[in-house]
């Protein structure tokens, strides 16, 4: 039998779409099994300064179509020393919290793996991060929805490059990954698509722009921001090789951030905020809660934390096939 009875949730790092239907889903889950429910607001910042909640089933009505996270997320230096931790660990005591669930992304789970090392207390975590970069999972909350923000928006720019035969280099997020990049490229025909983990090979891209530039009224070229150079200087080199091309650059930012959560990420929210409480009264923790091929399954935060280093091949090979 678990001694765990008052439970608490925080969302760390950058915001993603579908940590308001995480937060609800914990909430949630914990009173069906009759847990206390807390909420810390600002992540670990919120926890060192004590800015710590009460929440009830009715705190978290009418939220999981909503974007962003009511709890907030902020960066903390102070949980970076051990001074800072101890005085968040004191602010747990004074609610009686025995457990943590916290939904965000590399630095969350590096944070809450210190945690545990240094007080004991269990934590489940849920991957919460548009950039689908943590091992354990499939796909992480906000990734789905991130990648639809960005085809919507490449649709729309195509409309007008259409209109004037121009070529637009469009830069999406994705400072260490670039699976956001692939994923829009393949889903808009994009002509190029550069991402942090593969070198390019700009002859190739020169070559392939050559071979189609009589055939297309307008060419996407998608560019993750943690490519070496970026969109403004992707689209120099195009403009120094082709003179005559009417060359833009879009740069997406941070409406890749916002926006009501897709179905997708609603759904894999709800199954993993409800997988997070069972796996605490189950005795797990320090364990990112993810879904692989449909099924729920448990990772440690040391093998979940940025392991990805390689990218499927085969998709960058679909972009040059449906190039021609």
């Amino acid at each position: 039998m678990s001694h765990i009875k008052n439970i608490a949730v925080l969302t760390s790092g950058g915001d993603s779409p579908g940590m308001n239907a995480g937060i609800r889903a914990v909430i949630r889950s914990g009173i069906y099994h009759g847990m206390n429910m807390f909420g810390i607001r600002r992540g670990y910042d919120g926890m060192v300064q004590g800015d710590i909640m009460a929440m009830d089933a009715k705190s978290v009505a009418n939220i999981i179509q909503r974007g962003g996270t009511i709890l907030k997320t902020a960066r903390s230096e102070e949980f970076k020393t051990l001074e800072g931790r101890k005085q968040a660990y004191e602010n747990l005591k004074k609610h009686n919290i025995d457990a943590l669930v916290v939904i965000g992304g590399d630095g969350t789970f590096t944070g809450a793996s210190k945690f545990i090392e240094e007080f004991d207390i269990p934590i489940i975590g849920m991957p919460g991060t548009i950039d689908n970069d943590l091992n354990g999972t499939d796909f992480t909350i906000g990734y789905d929805t991130a990648i639809n923000t960005v085809v919507d928006a490449v649709d729309k720019i195509r409309d007008t490059a259409e209109s004037h035969d121009r070529l637009f280099v469009v830069e999406v997020m994705g400072r260490d990954s670039g699976l956001i990049a692939l994923r829009s490229g393949i889903s808009t025909g994009a002509e190029a698509v550069l991402i942090p983990e593969l070198e390019v090979d700009y002859d190739a891209i020169m070559k392939r722009l050559d071979k189609t530039r009589k055939n297309k009224a307008s060419r996407i070229i998608i560019v993750a921001e943690g490519d070496k150079e970026g969109g403004l200087v992707v689209a120099e080199k195009i403009k120094a090789n082709f003179p005559a091309y009417d060359v833009r650059v879009s740069i997406l930012g941070h409406i890749q951030r916002g926006g009501k959560p897709t179905c997708m990420d609603r759904v894999l929210a709800s199954r993993l905020g409800v997988a997070a409480i069972e796996g605490l009264l189950e005795g797990r923790k320090g364990e990112m809660a993810g879904l692989i091929c449909g099924n729920v399954q448990f990772t440690p935060f040391s093998k979940a934390i940025k392991h990805i280093d390689k990218i499927n091949t085969n998709l960058t090979r679909i972009v040059e096939i449906l190039s021609l």
